[in-house]
């Protein structure tokens, strides 16, 4: 069952002009996208910083003005309840957020800021409080004795577990994670990854991970959603994306990946070179008007490509 549906989604934000600042035109973030996240699912969702991504998670989390569109959860009309603050949408649906340092209040201990989200919709008392907090840490793989600390006493991989405390907390839904993983060193990347694996598995939990590396995707989503000037240019299953890309735009960001062998080194090189060329070739016939995405069409029954 769909927990969360997202139809038509768009996100204009204005351009001001002249000596009246009047509107002159708009800049698309997002332009019409549609898709579902069923429940314990993990969606991800791809492309490149600028394509509108981070929009999305944004939207759904109320942080940004919707344009139009609809958001459904749990098959109810919630589009003009996501920005209420105590709704008990905002409370099924918590966000990650991608700067491990900017993301928590420097002022506040780890205590503080893991209780917040509990002070804003539970009713606990101060050892029922704590008690919770202390059960967070360990569920991230932090000490209790870390709730007295503050963040800067912290590694940027210990910071983002404290995100995700704080993110379970209410024990959500669905989890809007804003490319959790980018700012972190490879060997602590595995580590927040796996855990959030280890969550989801242990409370039910939806994501839609938002990211721009593949490989990260790879080991994370069942399905994934491309996505490039603001639109949905491909979307389908893990096999469907990696093994059968489709799209120019998705078989040149595959290409990107690197290739850790290096004997394959100079093979890849040749390959990514020719995926580039393709693409400057070809590159008309995938968007129209210059840059504009076409309709997703289905070309399996889990798999669509945004073709003419």
């Amino acid at each position: 069952m769909a927990i969360l549906e997202v139809k038509d989604l768009k996100v204009h934000f204005p351009i001001a002009g002249g000596i009246l600042g009047r509107t002159v035109g708009y800049v698309k973030a997002v332009d019409g996208v549609t898709f579902s996240i069923n429940e314990g699912e993990t969606i991800g969702l791809v492309g490149e910083s600028g394509s509108g991504k981070s929009t999305i998670g944004k939207s759904i989390l109320g942080l940004t003005h919707i344009t139009s569109g609809q958001i459904l959860y749990n098959g109810q009309d919630i589009t003009r309840q996501v920005r209420k603050n105590r709704s008990p949408y905002r409370k099924s649906v918590q966000m990650i957020f991608q700067d491990v340092y900017s993301s928590l209040n420097p002022r506040k201990r780890v205590l503080d800021i893991i209780a917040e989200p509990l002070r804003n919709f539970e009713k606990f008392t101060k050892a029922e409080e704590r008690k919770r907090v202390d059960e967070l840490l360990s569920i991230v793989g932090l000490s209790p004795d870390n709730a007295s600390k503050y963040p800067f006493e912290f590694s940027g991989g210990q910071r983002q577990r404290i995100g995700v405390a704080r993110a379970i907390a209410l024990k959500p839904k669905l989890i809007v994670c804003d490319e959790p993983v980018s700012a972190l060193d490879l060997s602590v990347q595995a580590q927040v990854l796996n855990h959030l694996k280890d969550i989801q598995k242990e409370l039910g939990i939806a994501y839609l991970f938002i990211s721009h590396d593949l490989g990260v995707v790879r080991h994370m989503c069942e399905n994934l959603v491309i996505m490039h000037n603001a639109r949905f240019v491909e979307a389908g299953t893990r096999e469907d994306i990696y093994n059968n890309a489709t799209h120019i735009y998705t078989q040149r960001l595959i290409a990107a990946i690197p290739d850790i062998d290096p004997r394959k080194r100079i093979a890849h090189a040749e390959y990514r070179k020719g995926i580039n060329e393709n693409y400057e070739a070809n590159r008309d016939k995938f968007y129209r008007d210059g840059y504009q995405v076409y309709d997703l069409k289905p070309i399996s029954p889990t798999h669509s490509v945004a073709i003419p």
